[in-house]
């Protein structure tokens, strides 16, 4: 029985409560150790009962570096129903568990770190929603200090999406106390554990102490205690009734103490069968009993720790120690020796594999070539599976190297794999050292692409910038002199990274280049040019088709563009990589407005990287497909586009894509006005900087391009100017954001009856427009002209602008035109003439629910004497982003499932929305749906 939990019990009752309608939730307890956070996980099982199917796991310390070893714990009783997942999500949970070799079957992406990881974590929403089916899921998770990376971030993935498949996702985790204290935020429902009241205290002194106990034991016992259940079970049985305990000690370290006593009284084979019981991170008794038996102790010793209450065996022949302090308390009090002896003998009674060769690396105490082999393909396994660890082997096995290079090699992998696990302090200090042991070229360059990397990813930009750049330029010099190309691999000589390893590095160096400013882009690109890639290198066409594409819009000179699918299909025949390689060319194609390339390709990788389960570059490549959407009038559809990325963006950490997915939502809510969400999402897209950066947030440009157009949206030209100004003029200019956005500072200015502030970024984006040589382009410039004036030059850019317009399908930009125009004729007091521009500006903007300019163009239309129509009511503009997606996708004749494995969610999820669609709709079934759509 529980004492004083009432408020903590509701909570979880209200949980099950939404288990039970089909609803899906979360909740993370908090607390010290010891303050009954098992206790309560337990307490939910119980009043689960048997309407509830419950799978529990646990953190287990020494587990922490082993990949997926707590999912696996998790899953294990459905994994007989992996073959309900889709293709590469049941792939991807198979080779996490060991169940497959990680190798890619025709047609699918090899595994590849975040990509393998959001796999994993969706195959594991996938199989709690498969477990869920017949009757509500308790997933139970204690101890979530202890659980390996890759375990918890799956499951976090899981719990984010999600929504109605009825599961209770119950966790709990200890905040203080122990080496390391629990302190990151999941982004789950949290509810901390306090102490427990005087009254309650007292009750479960009472019932553990007895009746009879000493007013004075009682009172000091409760004030030690300080309300920890734990310790109030626990202390009486360690000070006995008269006793004093260490109380100048922390409560964590008293209560180790505590179990220290009680685990020195039982006989000494049993104290050494706990303590392998203890180093053994599963508790399974069949590698339990035959490690102790090497040490000549049996079965039978396990008794006496069981009648105490210690430890218990469960029905799956797992041993449970009454609490992980107890567990804690047997490895601390254990002499170094004999916990090395208990690690070998482990790993003999373990079969080939990494937790065997774990055990071995623990216990050895001196260099040993054999075993550091052996971590290294533990660390590429661990990469294959797109877990985290492999940073760890690779550390471990230089440390067990007996040769120096060789030990330097492995610190290069190591801190390349930490880079990769998005562990940055710890990859910078494993490149320093490696440095320190090195003079070779190659080593050196790779540990500056290490170093780059994680300044990229704090914003350092032009630090990462330079480091990349540098390192590409000495290995040019080296590979141009002759010598050998390598890698990773081969740090031990004088090699150099071969041209298509620099080009890739030049590439990285592009994008930090990007946010540092035109001159290092530039820099950054007329290197590339220079590096002596072979014709047939994969890398090739887009080291030619970057200068090309961006070099003209900074006003450099550059070689003609070629079409992007010919760059597209050169590459993928010298063997490239499809999607990874392909997705900065696709970026690339925005910088000059070949935008309806932009549509072409990015629409085709997105599919490509869908089916293939390439997730990690999906967020990117829909960024780049979401933008030409927008452009494109298609404001719908890059809702869509951009809402699916952001999500996925988020699940897999991708800081910049979630700001600048962030911003660019922010400004199509701008489009239709909805001020509270531009203004929500645009503080997110400036606020979200990943861990440690100091440089403005990736998504800056379009956030500020999304606030102005909003101002100008509600007639606010003066901050709009502010905005756009500082935006066009300033280090981004050279954006896509900043370029296209120079119109509506035109217009801004104008307004405001200062046109001389557009003047320079007029001049700029006139350039661009005939570098880029696109009608569309060409239109907006002459917008720009008629605005500018001079007032009798006015009305033949409008006109001249307007049959470009027409021969480009952008339907806002093209109203937008018609609308000023319109309005230029209405103060020129030709109202007649202005009608039919501003009913043609108006019924588009309607149709695009673009409401800050249907008002605009309604009041204008009015001021000509011609009353407005109202906007037309669309059911469709009441569904929510997904709700429109999966209702897309239905009326194609798509099942649930089907539905569910192209967007990464459940089944149960995908009717649950379709549900919520139908009245929207004004329809019962998805046999209508086509009609409607």
């Amino acid at each position: 029985m529980l004492y004083g939990r009432e408020h903590e019990q509701a909570a979880v009752d209200d949980l099950l409560a939404q288990a039970r309608d089909g609803r899906s939730g979360a909740l993370l307890l908090r607390g010290e150790a010891g303050i009954g956070k098992t206790a309560l996980l337990d307490d939910a099982v119980e009043r689960a009962g048997k309407a509830f199917r419950a799978i529990r796991a646990a953190g287990v310390e020494y587990e922490a570096e082993l990949p997926f070893a707590g999912l696996s714990l998790l899953l294990a009783s459905g994994l007989d129903r992996l073959d309900v997942l889709p293709g590469p999500q049941r792939r991807a949970l198979e080779t996490a568990f060991g169940l497959g070799d990680g190798s890619a079957e025709p047609g699918t992406a090899p595994a590849a770190g975040a990509a393998d990881r959001l796999l994993v974590g969706l195959a594991t929403l996938g199989l709690l929603a498969e477990l869920a089916a017949e009757r509500p899921l308790l997933c139970v998770i204690d101890d979530v200090q202890w659980l390996d990376k890759a375990s918890l971030d799956a499951l976090l993935l899981a719990a984010r999406r999600l929504q109605a498949e009825g599961v209770a996702l119950l966790l709990a985790a200890r905040t203080e106390g122990g080496a390391a204290p629990f302190d990151r935020r999941l982004g789950l429902p949290e509810l901390r554990v306090a102490a427990l009241a005087d009254a309650d205290a007292t009750r479960v002194l009472t019932e553990r102490a007895g009746p009879d106990l000493p007013a004075a034991v009682r009172d000091r016992l409760l004030a030690e205690a300080a309300g920890n259940p734990l310790a109030l079970t626990e202390l009486p049985v360690a000070s006995g009734p008269q006793a004093h305990t260490a109380a100048g000690l922390p409560l964590t370290s008293r209560l180790l103490i505590a179990f220290h006593g009680q685990v020195t009284g039982l006989p000494p084979a049993t104290q050494t069968l706990l303590l392998v019981a203890a180093a053994e991170e599963s508790g399974e008794l069949d590698v339990v009993l035959p490690a102790a038996a090497a040490l000549g102790i049996g079965a039978e010793h396990l008794t006496p720790a069981e009648e105490t209450g210690l430890v218990t065996v469960a029905p799956d022949r797992r041993i449970a120690f009454r609490h992980p302090l107890l567990r804690s308390a047997i490895l601390q009090r254990a002499p170094h020796h004999q916990r090395l002896t208990v690690h070998r003998t482990i790993a003999e009674a373990l079969p080939e594999g990494d937790r065997r060769t774990w055990h071995l690396a623990l216990a050895a105490t001196a260099p040993d070539a054999a075993l550091a082999d052996a971590l290294e393909r533990t660390a590429v396994r661990t990469g294959r599976r797109g877990g985290h660890g492999g940073a760890a082997a690779y550390e471990r096995a230089a440390r067990l190297t007996p040769d120096r290079d060789g030990a330097t090699r492995r610190l290069v992998l190591a801190a390349e794999a930490a880079t990769e696990e998005g562990e940055l302090a710890r990859a910078e200090a494993l490149a320093d050292e490696a440095a320190a042991r090195t003079d070779s070229p190659l080593a050196h360059a790779l540990l500056d692409h290490v170093r780059a990397t994680a300044h990229f990813w704090r914003g350092s930009y032009p630090t990462a910038y330079r480091l990349l750049l540098d390192a590409a330029l000495a290995v040019d010099h080296s590979t141009a002199d002759g010598a050998t190309g390598g890698t990773a691999d081969d740090t031990s000589g004088g090699a150099a990274i071969e041209p298509a390893h620099a080009a890739r590095m030049l590439f990285q160096a592009f994008h930090a280049a990007w946010y540092a400013g035109e001159e290092p882009v530039a820099d950054v690109l007329d290197r590339l040019a220079a590096l002596p890639l072979a014709a047939d290198d994969p890398v090739a066409p887009l080291a030619r088709y970057l200068p090309a594409a961006v070099l003209p819009a900074l006003g450099r000179p550059a070689a003609a563009l070629p079409a992007a699918r010919e760059a597209v299909e050169a590459a993928r025949r010298a063997g490239a990589e499809s999607p990874a390689d392909l997705v900065q060319l696709c970026g690339a194609t925005l910088i000059l407005g070949r935008d309806e390339e932009t549509v072409d390709l990015g629409g085709e990788l997105v599919a490509e990287a869908r089916a293939k389960g390439a997730l990690g570059v999906m967020p990117t490549l829909q960024f780049f497909l979401a933008e030409a959407e927008l452009f494109h009038g298609r404001h719908a559809d890059a809702e869509l586009t951009a809402t699916e990325a952001l999500a996925l963006a988020q699940d897999t950490g991708q800081h910049q894509w979630v700001s600048q997915l962030s911003a660019l939502l922010a400004y199509l809510a701008a489009l239709d006005g909805r001020t509270d969400r531009c203004t929500e999402l645009a503080a997110t897209s400036l606020a979200t900087t990943g861990p440690q950066t100091a440089a403005p947030a990736a998504g800056h440009p379009w956030a500020q391009w999304a606030l102005a157009l909003h101002d100008l949206g509600q007639g606010r030209a003066a901050g709009a100017a502010d905005r756009l100004h500082a935006l066009t003029t300033g280090p981004h200019r050279h954006h896509v954001s900043a370029t296209r956005a120079v119109p509506d500072l035109v217009e801004a200015a104008v307004r405001l009856g200062t046109p001389d502030r557009a003047a320079e970024p007029y001049e700029r984006f006139t350039r661009w427009t005939a570098a880029a040589d696109r009608p569309w382009a060409e239109a907006l410039r002459l917008r720009c002209q008629a605005l500018l004036g001079p007032d009798e030059l006015a009305e033949p850019a409008y006109l001249a602008a307007l049959d470009l317009h027409a021969t480009a399908h952008r339907p806002f930009e093209h109203a937008r035109t018609a609308l000023l125009y319109g309005e230029w004729l209405r103060r020129t007091r030709r109202r007649t003439d202005a009608r039919p521009h501003l009913t043609a500006a108006l019924e588009t903007f309607d149709r695009l629910a673009a409401h800050p300019w249907s008002t605009r163009a309604r009041t204008e239309l009015s001021a000509t004497g011609t009353p407005a129509p109202q906007a037309p009511l669309t059911p469709l503009n009441s569904l929510t982003p997904q709700e429109l997606q999966i209702a897309r996708l239905a009326a194609q004749g798509l099942t649930n499932r089907d539905i569910a494995a192209q967007l990464f969610l459940s089944p149960r999820t995908v009717a649950h929305h379709l549900y919520k669609a139908y009245p929207k709709l004004g329809i019962t079934s998805r046999t209508a749906l086509p009609t409607v759509l």
